[in-house]
């Protein structure tokens, strides 16, 4: 096969992405709780979100592969929700 790309590459990859993956997971907490309307709550969910994220890309519980596809797909989910819903 081709050359895979380098680990650093993909960790810097992970950590990126981390930040719209947590970012969406705050919103989608908010969203849980509170309803639609849901006002000035992501102020308090979004922060611990975007620390789930981080720690998520960071820690090695499964492989950066597995860790990039996750995320990228609850991106993808998040977004289209968000598109669906406006």
């Amino acid at each position: 096969m081709g050359a895979a790309f380098p680990r650093w590459l993909l960790w810097v990859a992970a950590v990126l992405l981390a930040l719209p993956f947590g970012w969406s997971l705050g919103v989608f907490a908010a969203y849980l709780m509170a309803g639609p309307e849901f006002g000035q709550l992501p102020m308090v969910t979004v922060p611990f979100g975007l620390l789930a994220g981080l720690v998520f890309a960071a820690v090695p519980l499964f492989t950066l592969e597995k860790r990039l596809a996750v995320m990228a797909g609850a991106c993808a989910l998040f977004f289209a929700w968000g598109a669906l819903s406006a």
